[in-house]
């Protein structure tokens, strides 16, 4: 590793698996001994989105959205390749497999251990995480992982697109159910919030201070101001979440691990094949990493508000969905460490 990448990793990067693992302890906690934090937060809700989390993810992706020359967003769109690896990946095999595997492990592997009527709860909220990829954390993986900004841009835009199309008959057709509501609001709320809010701050930030200051001041001084603003925001952002499901993770530590194990497999599964698919046709590093990622992470925003309209707050699907909020982050900084490692498998440009 060059002295300059060595820079690059700042004291929180290098010991984030740590971080995070405090995080989720600390968010646990507070969910099971001061219930009364988790509640206030809770008011604080607008169309089934958390507003302080909201914040917080926009504080992730706002630093990343600063280092985008937005002229090559438009670029971007001129390499189909790496639209095509996301876009098949995550919606004609992810939401398959993700109901296959979960069908195999819930149902039959661990048939002794959970009631058939939970099995198929589990299932579907395992259907619901398959068939929403990831939107606003993939920009974190992305960074993390140094991918392309503005490729990855392009990317979560595309699959915001296919998800307003195709979420609804997917899910209809491998859960057998005919009246989905999706919470359209919630699904539009979170595009707005977690994507162009902070694309348009990004752009206009940009442009304004490179138009007053200079590049060399943009760079050198305004965009280390940021230097931890990603890092800082994703652990509060585990704070917030697990304190909202402290009192369910601890009262069901069993099945925790069982629907785990399905959602392990299956986020492992779907990196391998868009990485792997990316690689023989010989993508960049930077599009093929956070490209994967996409797909192997989910839209948990969305997946918690549906499996909570369609079978009820208390239900398995709705705490399957939150077992994948468990799991995603400790697994993501696991393909990240993959895809940094990898990273001399990839050539260096298109």
């Amino acid at each position: 590793m060059s002295t300059e990448e060595k820079k690059r990793i700042s004291f929180f990067e290098k010991y984030l698996t740590l971080w995070v693992a405090l995080c989720i302890v600390i968010g646990t906690l507070i969910g099971r001994f001061l219930p009364a934090v988790p509640e206030f937060l809770s008011t604080l809700e607008y169309a089934r989105v958390s507003i302080p989390v909201a914040i917080l993810i926009w504080l992730m992706i706002y630093p990343m959205m600063l280092k985008i020359d937005f002229t090559s967003i438009v670029k971007a769109t001129k390499k189909p390749k790496g639209l095509t690896v996301t876009t098949v990946t995550n919606w004609l095999i992810k939401p398959f497999t993700m109901y296959l595997i979960a069908f195999f492990f819930l149902k039959i592997l661990f048939r002794p251990l959970i009631s058939d009527n939970l099995a198929t709860e589990y299932i579907a909220g395992a259907v619901l995480l398959g068939a929403a990829p990831c939107t606003a954390m993939v920009f974190v993986w992305s960074y993390l992982s140094d991918g392309d900004s503005a490729y990855t841009v392009v990317q979560v835009a595309v699959n915001d697109l296919i998800i307003l199309i195709a979420f609804t008959p997917i899910v209809a057709f491998l859960l057998g159910i005919s009246n989905i509501q999706v919470p359209y609001d919630t699904l539009l709320l979170s595009v707005l919030l977690f994507v162009v809010v902070p694309l348009a701050g990004g752009y206009l930030s940009r442009r304004l201070i490179i138009a007053h200051r200079g590049l060399d001041y943009f760079e050198n001084v305004f965009l280390k101001k940021f230097d931890n603003t990603t890092i800082g925001g994703l652990l509060l952002t585990l704070i917030i979440l697990f304190s909202f499901q402290g009192e369910i993770i601890l009262n069901n530590p069993l099945h925790i691990v069982l629907i785990a194990v399905p959602l392990v497999v299956q986020t492992f599964l779907i990196f391998g094949i868009a990485y792997g698919w990316a690689k023989l046709w010989k993508l960049p590093h930077s599009i093929a990493a956070p490209g994967a990622m996409i797909g192997a992470s989910n839209f948990f925003e969305l997946s918690v508000a549906v499996a909570v309209s369609l079978f009820g707050l208390q239900s398995g699907a709705a705490l399957a969905t939150v077992v994948g909020v468990l799991v995603e982050v400790p697994v993501m900084l696991a393909l990240v460490r993959i895809a940094v490692s990898t990273r001399s498998a990839f050539p260096a440009q298109a």
